[in-house]
């Protein structure tokens, strides 16, 4: 088995473990109890491990933020394995403020005046997105930059002034990821996740992050609500697309199945183990 096989067998054996439990008639908790269709097609994608679930009921918003922080650590040590693909000082993360990054930096004199005059922000809206999950690039030091050179690749006082790459003109890391956690997908959470997306697009000074989102949204229609189209976020991935798409030809759902593969072959929708890979791109 191979290191990123590894790496997402435990990643969904904590998903298992600490954010699904069983609901009154032995129903996984990210079902909707009201659909007939999510009740089978999550019960036939638990029944593919033997990992034990999580003994008693989660309440609130604790499954969605345990998926944050098993995700973070998911793609913090599955990055880690591309360290000679994508070099660089990286930091992963659970929620945060866009202005603490080079390309948003701005919008914390906009938020400080908006929250001076409140109309403003009923004018404008809330400009300073709280990703669920950061990945960012800090910059690098002229000594980094300089080290296979002989003669130097930057001087002191001398050029680039202004790339956020170096240190030595910027403090601020870069954001180079917004990842965006969603347990299941009901009613506007996935208007939410666009809605984000397209904040990191219209507000930038530099480069768009990467923009992803990873659910366990056992239905396929349901996924395509946020994954169907192009612009808003780069792809949605869900925490085990084999394991679903196995799922969706155990129940017999032709129109699920038909749906899933046009969302994958289409490019909209991934598994999880894809991520840390694109996250190198």
């Amino acid at each position: 088995m191979s290191e990123i096989e590894v790496l997402r067998q435990g990643y969904i054996r904590r998903v298992c473990s600490e954010v699904i439990y069983l609901k009154k008639g032995g129903i996984p908790s990210m079902a909707d109890v009201n659909s007939v269709r999510s009740v089978a097609l999550s019960q036939a994608l638990t029944k593919q491990w033997d990992y034990p679930l999580h003994p008693t009921e989660l309440h609130g918003q604790t499954a969605g933020k345990r998926l944050e922080r098993i995700t973070r650590d998911f793609l913090s040590e599955s990055f880690d394995l591309l360290r000679h693909v994508r070099p660089g000082a990286w930091e992963f993360s659970v929620k945060g403020q866009i202005a603490a990054f080079d390309q948003y930096r701005h919008l914390a004199e906009t938020a400080r005046l908006m929250d001076e005059h409140r109309e403003l922000k009923i004018a404008l809206g809330d400009y300073l997105v709280k990703p669920d999950i950061i990945v960012a690039r800090s910059p690098v030091s002229d000594e980094e930059l300089n080290k296979d050179s002989d003669a130097g690749i930057v001087g002191t006082g001398g050029p680039p002034h202004h790339s956020p790459l170096r240190a030595a003109n910027v403090a601020s890391p870069t954001l180079h990821a917004s990842i965006s956690c969603k347990w299941t997908l009901r009613s506007d959470r996935s208007q939410n996740a666009r809605t984000e997306g397209l904040n990191h697009i219209r507000n930038r000074k530099g480069h768009t992050p990467h923009i992803a989102v990873v659910t366990a949204e056992p239905l396929p229609n349901r996924v395509a609500s946020l994954a169907m189209g192009t612009g808003d976020i780069d792809c949605v991935y869900h925490f085990a697309l084999p394991e679903l798409a196995a799922a969706v030809e155990k129940v017999g759902d032709d129109t699920a199945h038909e749906l899933l593969t046009e969302m994958v072959n289409g490019r909209r929708l991934r598994d999880i183990a894809d991520l840390p890979f694109d996250l190198a791109i």
